[in-house]
């Protein structure tokens, strides 16, 4: 927060709960109750350690009272593809990676962690239509420049920003891989930040997460 200065949110980017197509359940609560049947013994796949796919399934763990072992991979595709080869049966992963193989059949996607259902997997529940009523783990992208940055620089980026985001073929573009243009002014991206690193914070120290 001392380093940089927020222009706006740019955009935000859900995850997707899936297993191999194997795996006996078709409904996270169908999940939920298998891995309280062995808890500590079924496993997670996530493209690493600390990042947003690893919170999301943390956060979801604990939300629901569940025990599952992470796999960090370095990265969404080796994480995808040890899901798929049947490796590994859960996956937490951003919508834009999973969606492919959620269609192609190759992954059974149970829920999504937005509040509000995905334009691209219309039929594919929330985590919170699940039974977890207002959960939500959204990766974010946002812009901030440097922190001292002149009041009108900001606001004359925050402009550009704006006017770029709202154009149709932006929207366009991500909503093809399952992003949505989510802008914001200055004063609410810096306090969707606090709020993100006290939320987040809490699943960082609560699951002695490390990144390495």
């Amino acid at each position: 927060m001392a380093d940089f200065a927020p222009i706006s949110l740019l955009a935000a980017v859900p995850n997707v709960i899936s297993v191999h197509p194997a795996v006996p359940v078709n409904s996270l609560a169908e999940l939920v109750a298998l891995a309280k049947s062995q808890p500590g013994k079924l496993s997670y796949a996530s493209s690493g350690n600390g990042t947003s796919t690893h919170l999301a399934a943390e956060l979801f763990k604990a939300t629901a009272g569940i025990d599952m072992l992470h796999i960090p991979y370095k990265g969404s595709a080796p994480a995808v593809g040890d899901v798929i080869a049947g490796q590994v049966p859960v996956l937490v992963d951003s919508v834009s990676s999973s969606t492919a193989h959620v269609k192609a059949g190759k992954l059974k996607a149970l829920a999504a962690t937005s509040l509000k259902r995905l334009a691209v997997l219309p039929e594919l529940p929330t985590v919170a239509e699940s039974g977890y009523a207002g959960f939500q783990s959204t990766a974010w992208v946002g812009l901030l420049a440097p922190a001292g940055t002149p009041r009108p620089v900001i606001e004359r980026l925050h402009t550009a920003v704006l006017d770029v985001m709202a154009l149709p073929e932006t929207r366009e573009r991500l909503a093809a891989f399952g992003g949505e243009v989510t802008t914001s002014t200055p004063e609410e991206f810096a306090a969707h930040i606090r709020s993100e690193m006290a939320r987040l914070g809490k699943v960082v120290r609560d699951a002695n997460i490390k990144v390495n």
